[in-house]
């Protein structure tokens, strides 16, 4: 049994960390957090810039990317999505550091693969088709690359056992898992987004123009 567990609870496989993947999980939380604050700035700027201009305004550089037909996915803005993506991998960093178990580090690489491979496509669009550059978006990309390469150390770092080996054990790692320590920051940072969302509809007062 790995001596690496956070609690006493016995597996069929074992484990070993470098001392450096507390670290390199620390930089990789401080990076997800630094993601989120941006897309937080973007969604703010989705629901209390953008609806101020006028619809016939002539845009360009970053309003433009951010208005542009590939800034929404149902009505959503990216932005958001991209918060809900940097909030999950928050959480599941928390929760490496709760329980220690190497099946977090496994779920954690395929969802900061696909980060980078959506952050591509969108630096994609930027560059090839609407030719303009949005520099919260640029930092919100090279943010997911930072992200999936902390992910590849701290995989060289460590020695796992396979997925397939861990994957029945969930349960018994959710039953030693501090709810309170991993879900807290995530549900804060949910209620942040929900916010965001509530202050245009909330039946707030006319602003009264100064004489």
């Amino acid at each position: 049994m790995s001596t690496e567990m956070g609690q006493s609870m016995e597996f069929d496989y074992e484990w070993e960390y470098s001392p450096r993947v507390s670290v390199l999980f620390g930089g990789f939380t401080l990076v997800a957090v630094l993601g989120w604050f941006v897309t937080v700035a973007l969604t703010a700027i989705h629901l209390f810039a953008i609806p101020a201009i006028p619809a016939d305004t002539p845009v360009q550089g970053s309003i433009e990317v951010i208005t542009s037909q590939w800034a929404y996915v149902f009505g959503i803005p990216l932005a958001t999505l991209g918060g809900f993506y940097y909030l999950t991998t928050i959480g599941l960093a928390l929760w490496w550091f709760d329980t220690r178990h190497p099946l977090l580090i496994k779920i954690l690489t395929p969802i900061t693969a696909s980060g980078v491979a959506f952050s591509a496509y969108f630096v994609y669009l930027q560059l090839g088709v609407i030719g303009e550059i949005c520099p919260f978006c640029m930092v919100s990309a090279a943010a997911t690359v930072v992200l999936f390469a902390l992910e590849l150390v701290i995989l060289r770092q460590s020695t796992t056992p396979s997925l397939s080996n861990m994957g029945s054990d969930l349960g018994r790692v959710l039953e030693q898992t501090n709810y309170a320590s991993v879900l807290v920051p995530v549900l804060m940072g949910l209620v942040t987004i929900g916010g965001l969302f509530m202050v245009p509809v909330l039946p707030l007062p006319d602003v009264v123009p100064f004489v």
